[in-house]
């Protein structure tokens, strides 16, 4: 799951033109941990720091039931 978000944050700071290096600066994070989170690869990272980068993104954080189907939103594409 921590991927399929890393994955989804860097989709997103690429398609806005965004680099690791200044949306870590804005936020008061290293780089590191930006790439570590993209790639799903952080050990550990805080459920606010995550709301954070989401934010700072236009994105946000949805909880469904496991094994849910897709919505019909989901499906067209809307996030």
């Amino acid at each position: 799951m921590l991927f399929e978000i890393g994955e989804e944050i860097r989709k997103e700071r690429k398609r806005l033109k965004i680099s690791q290096e200044k949306m870590a600066k804005d936020l008061g994070m290293s780089r590191a941990t930006i790439s570590q989170i993209e790639s799903g690869t952080v050990q550990e990272v805080g459920v606010r720091k995550l709301i954070r980068i989401l934010e700072y993104l236009s994105l946000e954080f949805r909880v469904r039931p496991a094994g849910a189907p897709p919505t019909l939103d989901e499906l067209r594409g809307g996030k």
